[in-house]
């Protein structure tokens, strides 16, 4: 299995997620991560994250504290390839990413992911992606017109796979893995291609949690493969943001009320505990059996700090008995 820190630093705020951060800001938040962590930092980043913000930043961070590229270890989720913007405002997840000066496309196929691995190192500069994996497969299939589109798009991201083998068998990176929100899809594709990472994103967190994919876990780990646990705050909105798995919701949308509801619930027990959400939050994330590291992203050095020490932090017994007599948590919940 490869060796991973328990906390990977998202960079999705470097990529102006939500809003545009200033660079000095963004350069504090690598600092605080990479003094906080230690000497095994691990970046998590993609081509999509500002289409190719989020990879000029992180590297232009790193030149300027002085951090040379033998230091750290970068993943690039690859799949999307920087283009002109031509509209006021990029066609992808539009209204989510601030202040873009470019578009960014889906490119998933053999040939698609080399452009898009080289398109990616070249906007790290002196750095380089170690890490790769395809990003959104789960997107690019739910995107299918029928059946038979379906089973070509499928076929694009084994060949996207083959890409990424041929990749790592002429040294060019160390590992090969996959990132998605549908840990369905993950699940297919981990049948059919040799992986040595997963990441799950807004997949397996204290808010919702399946059997299925808490088997599915420990079948990964027993084979070897590393899983990182992602967005584990759902897109900030379980520590106060008014984004659920980066779209909007609002109390007055009666669609969002049950959201809003657990929420209110989770916060009120937090505070008769004196726990943080965000450290109730992280703990459930990393405490499932299989779980080899979480990736927590911040806009705030502060936090950014935090996060990496919350990792260390325990949550009462008590506090998870109570959790799961409100209904918070499935009663038969079986690791808390």
């Amino acid at each position: 299995m490869i060796k991973l820190p328990k906390v990977i630093a998202g960079t999705s705020s470097l990529g102006n997620l939500y809003e545009a951060l200033p660079f000095e800001q963004k350069k504090q938040i690598v600092n605080a991560y990479i003094t906080t962590a230690g000497n095994h930092a691990v970046f998590d980043s993609a081509g999509k994250y500002g289409a190719g913000l989020a990879l000029e930043s992180l590297a232009e961070c790193l030149h300027e504290l002085g951090v040379g590229p033998q230091q750290v270890t970068i993943s690039n989720k690859l799949g999307w390839f920087r283009t002109e913007l031509t509209g006021a405002e990029p066609t992808f997840e539009p209204g989510i990413w601030k202040d873009l000066k470019y578009d960014a496309i889906q490119r998933i196929s053999y040939n698609g992911i080399m452009e898009c691995f080289e398109q990616g190192n070249k906007l790290l500069g002196d750095y380089a992606a170690q890490m790769v994996s395809v990003h959104d497969p789960d997107e690019y299939l739910a995107a299918s017109a029928d059946e038979q589109d379906g089973q070509q798009r499928y076929s694009d991201i084994l060949q996207a796979y083959r890409a990424l083998h041929d990749l790592k068998r002429q040294g060019h990176v160390q590992s090969v893995g996959v990132g998605a929100k549908d840990w369905r899809v993950i699940e297919r594709i981990s049948k059919d291609v040799s992986l040595d990472w997963v990441m799950f994103a807004n997949s397996l967190t204290i808010y919702q949690h399946p059997g299925k994919l808490l088997s599915f876990v420990n079948d990964l780990a027993a084979n070897g493969v590393a899983v990182i646990n992602s967005a584990v705050f759902h897109g900030g909105f379980l520590t106060g943001s008014n984004f659920f798995n980066y779209r909007p919701v609002s109390r007055n949308n009666q669609a969002d009320s049950a959201l809003f509801d657990w929420r209110d619930k989770f916060y009120s027990l937090c505070s008769a505990f004196n726990i943080k959400p965000a450290a109730a939050c992280v703990y459930f994330a990393k405490h499932i059996p299989g779980i080899t590291s979480i990736a927590l992203n911040s806009t705030s050095p502060q936090r950014t700090k935090s996060n990496v020490e919350m990792v260390h932090e325990e949550i009462p017994p008590a506090f998870w008995r109570e959790m799961k007599e409100i209904a918070l948590l499935k009663p038969d919940y079986p690791y808390l």
